[in-house]
């Protein structure tokens, strides 16, 4: 049996123009491919990996993460402990697991939401929203900025420049909007990982974020380092 009752709308519901990141972790190849093909009907882009191992190796640039519990190399619930000690990705545990202890226990282990199998689909959508909603609220200000030829959309996540798609990881793009948000303003390299690493950043980390994002934008000129403080956003 499918865990998903995958409801097929004729049109796209209201999660579409968000376009999410989305890695589905399932060993159930059946199950993962309904599940992958739902979402992307949604407009969502989506990696599937059906080890926990793998989910560990690629969660990092995704915006949500639904796992299955039940995996063939690791216990999914020490996957979620090992994704919610390394950082903030909301985790949506999907599983046939459904007595409350169960329910406990992946909540303890660091999933923010729990859905057992057979569910369907519109709820799996429901509970998606409510989860990115507490995890990234929306501001009322402008999700917008334009600088030059560069121009970022915080709502879509999408970062054009001169016309032409930039491809950035969650972490790149979180880190150029930070930067963008405060035009001609240093922003101190300790804020910078505070705001977007959180707890789990290095030195090493920034600099390489910051190395590939002037790679990505084609000029070093954009991100500008000032040395002993922080960066600031260039004009390229």
């Amino acid at each position: 049996m499918s865990g998903a009752r995958v409801d097929t709308p004729g049109r796209r519901g209201p999660a579409a123009a968000t376009g999410w990141r989305v890695l589905v972790v399932e060993s159930c190849g059946r199950e993962g491919e309904e599940l992958v093909q739902g979402l992307r009907r949604h407009g969502h882009e989506v990696c599937r990996v059906d080890t926990g191992g793998a989910a560990l190796q690629a969660y990092g640039d995704c915006d949500l993460v639904l796992i299955d519990l039940e995996l063939p190399d690791l216990d999914g619930l020490e996957v979620c402990r090992g994704i919610r000690s390394a950082g903030d990705v909301p985790v949506i545990a999907v599983t046939r697991r459904g007595s409350e202890l169960d329910r406990v226990l992946g909540l303890q282990a660091g999933a923010d939401d729990y859905l057992v199998k057979p569910y369907g689909f519109r709820e799996l959508m429901a509970r998606m929203e409510a989860v990115m909603r507490r995890a990234r609220p929306r501001p009322s200000t402008s999700r917008v900025v334009t600088r030059g030829p560069l121009h970022i959309d915080a709502a879509a996540r999408q970062v054009t420049l001169e016309g032409e798609d930039v491809d950035l990881t969650r972490k790149e793009f979180d880190l150029l909007f930070l930067l963008a948000s405060y035009p001609d303003t240093v922003i101190p390299r300790e804020q910078l990982m505070q705001q977007v690493w959180g707890d789990t950043w290095s030195r090493r980390t920034v600099d390489t974020h910051v190395s590939s994002l002037r790679h990505k934008l084609g000029a070093s000129d954009w991100v500008i380092t000032i040395r002993g403080v922080g960066f600031r956003l260039g004009r390229g």
